[in-house]
């Protein structure tokens, strides 16, 4: 097993762990705000445990609702509000295992389209079936080496 695989498949059993809060809704205050009031915690109280002013804690809050906070304000505020702050990210296609398949499947097929079509105007043209086992070939070969081109 190369070292790729052991990166990959251990980054993989991190990154499940995330998928089911996908379908966590963050509350539409934003989780800072969310939280303080649900603790019953003034700005103030808040602001004195960052050690900031409450219009810093505002404007925390508005920045956290427009998408424009840092992940440092995150942290701190979470500390700040007894809270571990926690991120991630997680495939659109379920798993990085997935996402790799979907990307050497598209460059395999390109791949083996481009010889193919070349083969047709030579009047070599293959058919359907030795043109997809060329493609499932030309995948398991992209996924050994998981090429930087996949990504471009």
């Amino acid at each position: 097993m190369n070292k790729n695989k052991i990166q990959l498949d251990h980054l993989e059993m991190k990154i499940k762990m995330f998928a089911p809060l996908t379908k966590v809704a963050i509350p539409p205050t934003g989780w800072i705000k969310a939280v303080r009031l649900a603790l019953g915690m003034s700005l103030q109280q808040l602001a004195n445990r960052i050690s900031i002013t409450k219009q810093s804690v505002q404007e925390m809050e508005k920045r956290e609702m427009e998408g424009s906070i840092s992940l440092k304000s995150l942290r701190e505020a979470a500390r700040a509000l007894d809270m571990e702050f926690v991120y991630g990210f997680v495939p659109k296609d379920g798993s990085l295992n997935a996402l790799i398949d979907r990307k050497t499947e598209e460059f395999g097929t390109k791949i083996v389209n481009r010889t193919s079509q070349t083969m047709k105007l030579e009047d070599q043209e293959n058919s359907e079936i030795r043109l997809r086992k060329a493609i499932q070939e030309r995948k398991a070969m992209l996924k050994q080496e998981i090429p930087k081109v996949l990504w471009d």
